[in-house]
Parts: C-alpha cells; structure tokens; sequence
C-alpha cells in the first residue's frame, strides 16, 4: 500500500514542478518509473491542448506528438468511454496500427503499464498512465493486482490536486458535420469503404470522399480513421456502433 502521506504532498504541493515531481515519486515507490498524466477540461478540447505531465523519454513524446498518435492510440480510445483499468498488453492493441504503436512504445521503455481512465464532474475526460520496462509477464499482472488499489487512488489524487494547475479554458466548439458528412462517418467506423460508403448511400464515390476531406478538413486532421476518433470524441458518433 502507498503511504499516505507521500498522497498528501500532491495536495500540498506549492507549485507544478512540486506537484510533478511527487507524482513521479509516487509511481516510482510502486516500481513505475515511467508515468503520464493527462487530462482535456471537455470533450470539446483538442487532445493535443490537453494538461499532460510525464517524464516519459523526450524523444518518445516527439515521436508521438509529431505522427498524431493520439488518434489510434488504443488507451485514449479505451479512456473516453470506459472507467475500468487497461492493462497494457500485445493483445489490448491489436495487431493493425495499434499494435505498431506498442511495439514502437517498448523500443522507449514502455513495455509494460496500466492506464486508468479520468472522468471528472465537470465532464473533464483524461488518463494516468503507469508504465516500466517489465515484459508483461504473470510476474508482472501479480504485481499489479497488488498495487493496483494504490495506483487507483494515486489517479484520485492527482486528480483532485491538479486542478489548480491546469488550464480551464475550452476550446471553441469544432465546427459540426452536416447529416450527410455524419451518416458518411458512420459508414467509415464500420469499417466501409468509399465505394460500398456509396452503394450504401446512393451517391457516387466521388461525392463520397468529397464529404469525408470536409470532414477531415473541419477536424484539422490527415485520415478518415483520426476523424472517426475525433467524431467519437465529440460525442457525434459512439464506439458501441461498431458492434452493430
């Protein structure tokens, strides 16, 4: 069990870099030297505007950042409509873009690790992530079931205490789809193509990928998949879809 007065110094805490640095210390003491902390005020925020403290390896968090991870990373996926632990594992990322992401993640250190899911009153929406170099072995899962309580309310703390630190302001709402551009996303969650999207529908294909590029240009992003996670994360779309 973590000690409780190391989870009093988060609230304590006299400034950021005080309240980062007993994070960190926090994971450490339950053998996590790696942990990310991150939360966006709504879901109306752009993930990339989120509060994100970490001291995950610089050259990881560029990599990352700069090939808009965040939009097929299969925790952020799991963080925005669950509320129970992912333990990280080959098997929670797939085997498609997902699993690249974890093989590339453990090439930095970030072999093996738990997320727990945020969801504050005020509809914040964000992770804690504790990560080590461990293989995720049995070995490993009993040491997590073990610390898993104290991680938990590690996540409640940090929390609660950072609130005084992260910026409250939303962004602007993103600009909606019109119902034609929504229903043509849909399609695409479904795992539909531009061409059945328009046998579907009764429209042609060009007219099709004409909706999806507004779309991606009214996300801001590059690919169909990043605007069906930004449509999700809006709440325009759900993920339960995908088993329809």
């Amino acid at each position: 069990m973590i000690d409780t007065a190391l989870l009093l110094e988060l609230l304590e805490a006299g400034d950021e870099r005080a309240w980062t640095e007993r994070l960190f210390k926090l994971a450490h003491a339950l053998g996590f030297d790696q942990v990310m902390f991150s939360v966006i005020a709504s879901r109306h925020v752009r993930f990339e505007n989120a509060f994100t403290r970490s001291n995950y390896s610089a050259e990881w968090r560029n990599h990352y950042d700069a090939n808009g991870f965040a939009y097929v990373d299969p925790t952020i996926m799991h963080c925005m409509s669950h509320t129970l632990p992912l333990v990280w594992a080959p098997s929670a990322f797939g085997s498609d873009g997902a699993g690249a992401l974890y093989e590339e993640a453990s090439a930095h250190g970030l072999r093996s690790g738990v997320t727990l899911p945020i969801h504050g009153p005020q509809g914040e929406l964000g992770m804690v992530s504790f990560a080590s170099d461990l293989r995720p072995d049995a070995s490993f899962e009993r040491q997590l079931l073990e610390t898993l309580p104290s991680l938990s309310l590690i996540r409640d703390y940090a929390f609660a205490s950072s609130e005084r630190f992260r910026d409250a302001r939303v962004e602007p709402e993103l600009p909606r789809l019109t119902r034609r551009e929504l229903e043509v996303l849909q399609w695409v969650m479904l795992g539909k193509s531009s061409w059945e999207v328009a046998r579907i529908t009764n429209c042609s294909e060009a007219t099709v990928n004409f909706h999806l590029a507004n779309v991606r240009q009214k996300f801001g992003v590059n690919t169909r998949q990043q605007a069906v996670v930004k449509a999700i994360a809006l709440g325009l779309l759900t993920p339960e879809d995908h088993h329809r």
